[in-house]
């Protein structure tokens, strides 16, 4: 690692837009790294996708992959399993710390994500792993012909239903809210099906077992009964991966504040996709977010060349 070298540009995050970001400033020729977890984001982890433009039918799985592919086909330094720990803007350079080592840039692009948000109730954390997992596309065949459990009642919670419906014995939808919510079609499709029950105003407050998960204990009306399920699948939310810019403005959800032309508080720091406070979290606008951030990104290095250093729009 040549610890002296200064980027123009590095991008933090590789899911929708992280790798669009990535593909339009590879087009524009600048000089990027992506530092990043896994590539994919959490696109990797949704199940059948029916809404991305060009693919009537694609899987979140098979979606990641060809985000790879494409940014594969450009001179893009991607550097995976490497977590962002702080980001900070020291005169006109950017740095950048990982648990691997620090990295300068002229312009960043926050574009970490978010993180599932977690159950908080006795059991969690001791069955992490052992029969309570947060991502169905990922660990679902591993629940062939049992009773599992869905925590949740949105889009996440629905999509994580309709993959288990395919696979379990029986999935129950564990809801808070008094109706699900998420859209219409999905509710539909997983409310019709045989393999399926709904338990809405439900919380759970425990999940119990021995060596693994053997039922989670739910409340309902006041009422607090026993679910005998050896999966439990936690979709109750996501929270931002935005610690890692201290000094950038977030919001009481701690999403990264942002204007539309994707610029934070902090000149030549850009943010996109559900990191941010962007409204509607989708794989279709996150990706062109990460275009519009990788766009901004380099106007603000042509500015900077040119000893501009206004924050003016582009032409």
């Amino acid at each position: 690692m040549n610890r002296n070298k200064i980027y123009e540009l590095i991008i933090i995050g590789a899911g929708p837009a992280g790798i669009t970001a990535a593909v339009y400033a590879a087009r524009k020729g600048v000089e990027c790294l992506v530092l990043t977890i896994d590539v994919g984001g959490q696109a990797a982890w949704s199940g059948d996708i029916e809404n991305y433009t060009g693919y009537q039918f694609i899987t979140g799985p098979e979606l990641a992959a060809k985000f790879e592919e494409h940014v594969r086909k450009y001179n893009v330094e991607v550097r995976e399993n490497e977590a962002v720990e702080e980001l900070r803007r020291e005169g006109d350079a950017v740095r950048i710390r990982t648990a691997k080592g620090e990295y300068t840039a002229r312009t960043a692009i926050i574009a970490s994500g978010k993180r599932s948000r977690e159950l908080a109730v006795p059991g969690e954390k001791e069955f992490k792993n052992r029969g309570l997992t947060y991502c169905a596309t990922c660990d679902g065949p591993l629940f062939a012909e049992k009773d599992v459990a869905v925590i949740g009642g949105g889009n996440s919670a629905l999509d994580a239903a309709m993959q288990l419906m395919k696979i379990a014995k029986h999935v129950y939808v564990v809801n808070i809210n008094p109706e699900l919510g998420g859209d219409a079609i999905m509710r539909e499709k997983v409310i019709a099906n045989d393999k399926v029950t709904v338990l809405n105003s439900s919380q759970v407050v425990e999940v119990i077992g021995e060596s693994f998960v053997e039922g989670i204990r739910v409340k309902t009306d006041g009422k607090t009964g026993t679910l005998p399920v050896q999966g439990v699948f936690v979709e109750i939310g996501l929270i931002p991966n935005s610690e890692l810019a201290p000094e950038v403005d977030k919001n009481e959800l701690g999403e990264i504040l942002v204007n539309c032309q994707t610029e934070t508080n902090i000149p030549g720091v850009f943010a996109s996709g559900d990191v941010t406070n962007v409204i509607e979290k989708q794989i279709i606008i996150a990706a062109g977010e990460g275009a519009k951030a990788s766009l901004k990104a380099f106007g603000y290095l042509a500015r900077q060349k040119m000893g501009i250093n206004s924050r003016a729009q582009d032409a």
